[in-house]
């Protein structure tokens, strides 16, 4: 108890705890995952799911773009801090390409216009 009495500034926003426990089935294997949220919002059961939900969303699309426009799922690269960095740079790249609007065409095919022309590749880098 006295952990909780000493560090009270560095909680000084946390409204509440939610606790969510998923359930997946694939095929005749079930697996139970529980994952913990500090909120800093007053919470019901209902709000925390849309929170949860709000943010898987987010972070299926941005998967989902980066496994289509980087073929990030099929990267081979899978030692030491590699792996992590990649990531970092295919998200600063993904940035740059989803702000740049002249070109109205999707993500994959900005990427490869960057490649192919130089000029539309300092126009995503700002240069």
């Amino acid at each position: 108890m006295e952990l909780l009495t000493q560090n009270t500034d560095k909680w000084a926003g946390l409204r509440s705890i939610g606790v969510v426990e998923s359930v997946r089935r694939i095929g005749d294997k079930i697996t139970i995952a529980t994952r913990y949220y500090l909120n800093s919002f007053i919470s019901n059961a209902e709000k925390l799911a849309m929170a949860v939900r709000s943010h898987w969303s987010i972070e299926n699309n941005l998967h989902w773009v980066l496994n289509v426009a980087f073929n990030e799922d099929d990267c081979p690269v899978h030692k030491d801090n590699a792996p992590e960095n990649l990531v970092r740079l295919r998200q600063i790249s993904l940035n740059l390409l989803s702000q740049e609007k002249t070109a109205k065409i999707g993500v994959k095919n900005k990427r490869l216009k960057a490649a192919w022309d130089n000029k539309y590749l300092a126009k995503v880098l700002g240069i």
